[in-house]
């Protein structure tokens, strides 16, 4: 049986002048709250769907988990057998939007890369071309430097070593939104079969995604988190009310 993890986080208030000064440096934007009382604990086990517009907080909430910005006040916490600690860096695996690889190595020069710096950590061990099959990765593709990937590709290749690693908290940021459509059933089948004994936290703006993957949705407006039930979801006035709170948000 997979074993139970919860994650729970809570933060009294991010705001946008850390998030400039994080990124950008720019003195100036005083201290307008992006996130404000977010309070949520979730279950291994199962996809959360974060869902809100675009611009509610969706990647900064993400990037606090990740710890590359910091929170006004609050903590993140795994539970497991009754006992807390802190997340840490090893906790967690992000798989971004816009895919990072190392463009000048072929497919498998990257995973074989991977593989041999993460060497006695990493919770199974296959061949190389056992991963690229696990993830429907052609065998032509395998050898092709991964500059020449699609972006559907390049996706493929984080997800994959994500997997690999076998992380407690998986965070996906909108990973879906411009693959074709083979892909990203692709993606959501790998997902699936990955839920198990970790916890996913799946960002979108895409309501008809998000219940078609998601064992739960988590709702973002107004920089606050609600846990929505999803055998709620199938009637369509609770979706109205969904989008309805969503315009509310005032977010573009």
């Amino acid at each position: 049986m997979p074993r139970k993890v919860y994650l729970t986080f809570f933060a009294e208030c991010v705001s946008w002048y850390y998030i400039k000064r994080k990124f950008s440096e720019i003195p100036g934007y005083g201290e307008k709250e992006v996130l404000r009382d977010v309070h949520v604990t979730l279950e291994s086990g199962r996809i959360y769907g974060l869902l809100g517009r675009n611009g509610a907080g969706k990647t900064t909430l993400f990037n606090c988990l990740n710890r590359d910005i910091r929170v006004d006040g609050g903590r993140f916490y795994l539970e497991e057998n009754g006992r807390r600690r802190d997340v840490t860096p090893e906790d967690i695996g992000y798989v971004l939007s816009t895919p990072t690889v190392a463009e000048f190595l072929t497919g498998r020069e990257f995973l074989k890369f991977f593989l041999d710096i993460h060497k006695g950590n990493l919770p199974e061990t296959r061949t190389i071309d056992q991963y690229f099959d696990g993830m429907s990765i052609a065998r032509e593709d395998r050898d092709k430097l991964m500059k020449d990937y699609s972006h559907g590709m390049k996706n493929k290749m984080q997800m994959l070593i994500n997997i690999i690693a076998r992380p407690n908290i998986l965070l996906l940021d909108e990973p879906l939104t411009s693959l074709d459509v083979v892909v990203a059933e692709e993606m959501k089948q790998q997902l699936r079969s990955f839920k198990a004994g970790r916890i996913t936290i799946f960002s979108t703006h895409i309501l008809d995604l998000a219940l078609d993957l998601c064992d739960e949705i988590v709702l973002l407006h107004h920089g606050k988190l609600e846990t929505l039930e999803k055998r709620n979801l199938d009637s369509g006035e609770f979706k109205d009310q969904i989008i309805a709170a969503l315009r509310e948000d005032g977010h573009e």
